[in-house]
């Protein structure tokens, strides 16, 4: 009796053994499936490609949901690998959402902070550049370090900034069959070069737009200078059927002569995006006067102007739904 009561107790702890080696050979198995499978992106430039290749538009990581990682982690944790900013939220208990309040109309043209942008912003590059020999659309950023919020994005040396949502309209409106290019040249080295200062922006845009139009004259419709604001996350953001958009405004600049017929442009195309898009756009800001720069280059041709996308406290997400919703906008306004 004894002795069968001892094999009894071996042949128990025999199980916990191999359940022990089972859970073991396990949690092997996920880490090492983890570590093949999962990419960090570490660049700007890495984390554009994957927004512009991914309809999910939720990319840190470049990752196969056949894994068996990614459904024990769903099934345990409802945390979608696909999905990385889930991952990070529900990791830190974060959940960025400041309030604020303000003027509905509002644009800071605050050149003095561009230095300190330098800082936390930089240029980036075309992640595809495409040759486009006719171009209907010309996209450029006078202030190409204008950030938009990074948090959740620092750790993987992601700065999002209106040089990628350039980008991401350039590639939507490609997409839909518009042929349009995004200003990839160095605005503030070529400043740099010419001993210019911040607040010699549009002068330094200007010198690309000529260039622009020079080789493009014959097929341009529309050129696009596209900003950010200064603020509250409150005034710059609306959700539409559920899903988070980073509002615009058009900004005409007054101290143009020919500002009317640019004040048409903007009122068209406001228009049209308060039809499809209600409450995405904060409607039409005309600025002169000392302080500001009043023409934004808008003398240059009729067929220009100024968006502010979102404000510095928008989510790349929230610009890219809003960029979505912009190039279907100006499929319609050139009927293609």
């Amino acid at each position: 009796m004894k002795k069968f009561r001892a094999k009894k107790r071996k042949k128990k702890k025999l199980k916990k053994y191999i359940l022990f080696l089972l859970i073991i050979y396990f949690l092997h198995y996920v880490i090492v499936d983890a570590i093949n499978n999962i990419r960090l992106v570490s660049s700007n430039e890495e984390f554009l490609r994957a927004l512009m290749i991914d309809s999910n538009h939720h990319i840190l990581y470049e990752r196969s949901s056949k894994g068996v990682v990614n459904r024990i982690a769903q099934f345990l944790s409802n945390i979608d690998f696909n999905n990385p900013i889930s991952i990070i939220e529900k990791s830190f208990g974060f959940n960025y959402e400041p309030k604020g309040s303000g003027a509905d109309l509002v644009y800071n043209e605050d050149y003095y902070n561009m230095e300190e942008l330098e800082k936390i912003s930089e240029h980036i590059r075309d992640p595809f550049p495409v040759d486009v020999k006719k171009p209907r659309v010309y996209i450029y950023n006078s202030h190409q370090l204008e950030n938009y919020n990074a948090s959740n994005l620092e750790i993987y040396n992601i700065t999002p900034n209106v040089m990628m949502a350039s980008y991401l309209l350039k590639d939507k409106l490609i997409r839909l069959g518009i042929p349009a290019i995004a200003e990839e040249a160095n605005f503030l080295e070529f400043m740099r070069i010419n001993n210019w200062k911040h607040q010699d922006s549009y002068k330094a845009s200007r010198f690309y737009i000529i260039d622009a139009f020079n080789k493009y004259s014959n097929s341009l419709d529309l050129v696009i200078d596209i900003h950010r604001d200064a603020v509250k996350k409150n005034d710059s953001t609306t959700t539409i059927n559920g899903k988070k958009y980073a509002k615009v405004l058009f900004v005409i600049g007054l101290d143009n002569k020919k500002y009317k017929q640019n004040l048409e442009l903007a009122n068209k195309l406001n228009n049209l995006i308060n039809q499809r898009y209600p409450t995405l756009s904060r409607g039409v800001l005309k600025k002169q006067g000392a302080g500001v720069d009043g023409v934004y280059n808008q003398d240059l041709s009729l067929k220009m102007i100024l968006l502010e996308i979102g404000g510095v406290e928008n989510t790349i997400d929230e610009v890219l739904n809003t960029v979505e919703a912009i190039s279907i906008i100006i499929k319609e306004y050139l009927g293609a």
